[in-house]
């Protein structure tokens, strides 16, 4: 006795017709009839009384046949439910970011996520920015957030926000005040960069030495936080993405004018292993994420 017996049996009661029953299992008529002959021998007992036209149910099958709706049903339901499994916003987004995207834009896209689905959740991992990469890469993080993300053939980068690039100073600099800063405002001026490995910095060097702006570089930290800080006590100025300094500006621990250099955007991206099959939840937290796509802003004429 098997599931497909069970299906066809009440097939053929419901209606009512042998020929029906099978077409609609796909199934000759004589292996339907078949099937049906096995069930009373395996159950002992007539289920349909064909002596008559149309064929009628014997108690026993009219018993059998409620019972056989109920499993069906019950099977449908259970079917369903581990379908649901499937599509359900739960489980985990593992993320990981460099650490100005971690600390001053993913809160907000994270509790937003977490309030529209109450099961997920999103597990972020502060990194350097080749650490993210390798997390990807490794399977170690379903996503991956950076900037100048690298290309790579094992990687599907998705472009996701571009932040202009300002001068950032002490409030008390002589050039915290300036309403634009140029190349030439620049020279001579002690400049906290980040590490001569990353992408960002070799994005910024470039961009001097385009303007012929002579800096003379003092510290190099990994990160814009160390930078920000260095700045802070006045060990000098440097160039950073606007969002990052927003609260320092506020605060007036730090001073931010903006570039005659209009062309310094930082772009950020989003990386995943190419063909990676992503979990209900991870797709829409990235569906999510990417309906916050900003354009980069308008250059200055």
């Amino acid at each position: 006795m098997t599931f497909e017996m069970l299906k066809l049996y009440c097939d053929i009661v419901r209606l009512h017709s042998f020929s029906q029953g099978a077409a609609a299992n796909q199934i000759s008529q004589s292996a339907a009839s078949q099937s049906i002959q096995q069930l009373e021998a395996e159950l002992d007992v007539l289920l349909i009384d064909r002596s008559k036209r149309p064929f009628m149910l014997t108690p026993g099958g009219r018993t059998f046949y409620d019972g056989c709706q109920s499993l069906l049903q019950g099977f449908e339901k259970v079917r369903a439910a581990i379908a649901s499994t499937r599509t359900q916003i739960a489980g985990s987004v593992r993320l990981a970011a460099i650490y100005s995207v971690g600390l001053h834009l993913m809160s907000d896209h994270m509790q937003r996520f977490m309030s529209l689905y109450p099961l997920a959740q999103v597990r972020l991992e502060y990194l350097h920015p080749h650490k993210v990469v390798d997390a990807v890469l490794n399977d170690e993080a379903d996503l991956g957030i950076l900037s100048y993300p690298p290309a790579n053939r094992s990687l599907t980068i998705l472009p996701w926000r571009s932040e202009t690039m300002v001068f950032v100073c002490h409030p008390t600099h002589r050039l915290a005040r300036r309403k634009t800063i140029t190349s030439a405002d620049m020279n001579g001026e002690k400049f906290v960069a980040f590490d001569a490995d990353l992408r960002i910095r070799k994005a910024i060097d470039r961009c001097l030495r385009q303007h012929e702006a002579r800096v003379t570089m003092v510290m190099e930290f990994d990160n814009i936080e160390t930078i920000k800080q260095a700045i802070a006590i006045g060990a000098g100025v440097s160039i950073l993405p606007k969002p990052t300094i927003l609260k320092e500006v506020g605060n007036r621990t730090l001073a931010a004018v903006p570039l005659a250099m209009t062309e310094l955007i930082r772009p950020l991206g989003i990386i995943h292993r190419r063909g990676k099959v992503f979990t209900p939840t991870v797709a829409r937290f990235l569906e999510l994420l990417r309906e916050c796509i900003e354009k980069p802003a308008p250059a200055r004429p």
